[in-house]
């Protein structure tokens, strides 16, 4: 809490009294979850007359050159091409797997690869796309 007129005031925003005795210009009550009483802090000040003088210096520094984008070229092309994530290390090893053995799974390549279920489903997004597995339509449960 900050500095207040009255008792009241302090007893509405702390349930007890005390800010009212505070001083001002960054004399503060801090309440700590932990503590059962406020503790006094002195926090720093800025005046109003101090941050227009911090804002007028920041606004008349070198301004940052921008790189302009084609917001129409970039829309143009696949998304797949905007977001070119770096292949997986491990892709390699499931290419080897998949050749290696007839059918394979997600689950499959999370038990040999020991990885998670994100990273095994990509693994085998690639491997279907390279055409080393077919892709499988999930069956419905009746």
């Amino acid at each position: 809490s900050f500095a207040v007129t009255s008792h009241v005031d302090s007893r509405t925003i702390l349930d007890m009294v005390g800010a009212e005795k505070l001083l001002g210009r960054g004399d503060m009550l801090y309440m700590p979850t932990e503590a059962s009483k406020p503790k006094r802090l002195q926090g720093s000040f800025v005046s109003d007359a101090e941050i227009e003088r911090l804002v007028y210096f920041w606004g008349n520094q070198r301004q940052i050159e921008m790189s302009s984008v084609d917001f129409d070229e970039v829309a143009e092309r696949p998304l797949s091409a905007q977001i070119a994530a770096p292949p997986d290390p491990l892709l390699e090893e499931a290419k080897r797997l998949a050749q290696e053995y007839k059918h394979i799974s997600t689950s499959f390549l999370q038990r040999r690869l020991r990885i998670g279920y994100p990273r095994a489903a990509r693994l085998m997004e690639a491997l279907q796309q390279a055409g080393l597995v077919e892709a499988t339509q999930p069956e419905r449960q009746s």
